[in-house]
């Protein structure tokens, strides 16, 4: 709800420079759109964001100017709006403007929250570490006051002086719903994990094995989802096959043959296919399966560039269009890997209920991955993805993949 508050308040703001600059009520309104959605792509509203005027200042100064670059693509129905002037002023003025409202806004809305305080029906020594990562990450939104068994009698004395339960039973958090009061919360724990937490975590899923048993096997791509897929694998060749093209005359020239680099990898139902990248290392004959930090070594020089900008993917648009992955997913692995990982890392197997992905949850979320306990983090963000995958988590996740990309999170 936060969000969409401060959403419209910034929407209101450039909508208003936007008229100021402009003097038009529809340029206004378009223009105003695009650079909210480009601050929503660059993160400026998520929490440990809002709370640091640097990193507002830094988001949203990058995001206005992605926007501006964005309009030029209207030039020839705007050109009389899209001045020097116009993008000069509407990125430095609408820079501070949003940054001291958001702020404001947040130093505000912060301080009149009142926490939502809990009882807890469950095993203390078995859920406290991942309630109090939830408290951590909420900031004190959420606090879990004291932990009992399933004890009516105290449950009832308790009730007036809390917001809710958690419950960590399914079967009882089906009964004890059906009793309360409707205005009274009562919260089953995955539930609450997913929605802070934006992740599984492997201890969860240890405790609450056949709820998301049920809910892997479910999960299932909508054709919405290829529709999405064909329409961005289309248009991505067509945008970057200028640079692609450089790109293969650059590693021609430098190391010679091949340009592209093909792969196995395993693919939705641990079917294995092959990937299409621009090749960035050296010619050596692998072994074995390494992670990308242990060959640095290797990567030409037009790697060094074209890799942290994750152009070297550019080519899997046609694996795309193939079908063998779409654009958002878990990133396909190696095949060695996988064998290894299904070894090691509890349900791992889960991340291929769906097809892997050009982009996905984990990357936009966390780090690139080079040790076992990475994998298993990234795991947690994949199986959260596979779980409450829509159409609207495909397109932020897309938006958000430009953020990701420009601030060089996770690359290698």
């Amino acid at each position: 709800m936060k969000t969409i508050y401060l959403f419209f308040l910034d929407y209101t703001i450039l909508w208003f420079l936007n008229w100021l600059l402009t003097k038009t009520i529809v340029t206004s309104l378009v223009f105003a759109s695009i650079s909210c959605i480009s601050l929503f792509a660059f993160r400026v509203y998520e929490i440990e964001y809002l709370e640091s005027i640097n990193e507002q200042i830094a988001r949203i100064f990058v995001a206005l100017i992605f926007s501006n670059a964005v309009k030029y693509i209207l030039y020839p129905v705007f050109y009389g709006s899209l001045t020097f002037n116009y993008v000069f002023i509407h990125i430095f003025l609408g820079t501070v403007c949003v940054a001291l409202a958001n702020c404001i806004f947040s130093f505000v809305f912060r301080n009149g929250i009142k926490p939502k305080k809990y009882i807890v029906i469950g095993q203390k020594d078995e859920i406290e570490p991942i309630l109090n990562e939830i408290t951590k990450k909420t900031r004190g939104e959420y606090q879990f006051v004291e932990y009992l068994n399933p004890s009516p009698e105290r449950v009832e004395q308790l009730i007036p002086t809390v917001d809710g339960i958690l419950i960590a039973d399914y079967e009882l958090y089906q009964s004890i719903k059906s009793v309360v009061k409707p205005n009274y919360q009562v919260v089953y724990l995955p539930q609450i994990v997913e929605k802070t937490l934006k992740r599984i975590p492997l201890e969860v899923i240890d405790k609450f094995e056949s709820y998301y048993e049920t809910a892997f096997s479910q999960a299932k791509e909508s054709p919405a989802k290829r529709v999405l897929d064909i329409f961005c694998g289309i248009v991505g060749l067509i945008i970057f096959s200028p640079v692609m093209f450089i790109m293969a005359i650059w590693i021609l020239i430098e190391d010679g043959r091949p340009v592209i680099f093909k792969q196995p990898r395993i693919g939705k139902g641990n079917k294995p296919f092959v990937m299409y990248k621009f090749r960035t290392m050296k010619k050596e004959k692998q072994t074995q399966a390494k992670f990308a930090d242990q060959e640095e070594d290797r990567i030409l020089k037009v790697g060094k560039i074209i890799r942290p900008l994750r152009l070297d993917e550019t080519l899997q648009f046609v694996n795309i269009l193939k079908g063998d992955m779409s654009i958002v997913g878990s990133r396909p692995e190696q095949v060695a890997f996988v064998k290894d990982f299904e070894q090691k890392v509890p349900y791992y197997s889960y991340r291929h209920a769906l097809k892997p992905g050009l982009t996905g949850w984990a990357q936009i979320m966390y780090k690139y991955s080079s040790n076992l306990e990475e994998v298993k983090t990234k795991l947690e963000y994949d199986l959260y993805y596979i779980k409450n995958r829509t159409i609207f988590m495909d397109l932020r996740i897309i938006l958000q993949t430009i953020e990701t990309v420009i601030w060089k999170r996770g690359a290698k």
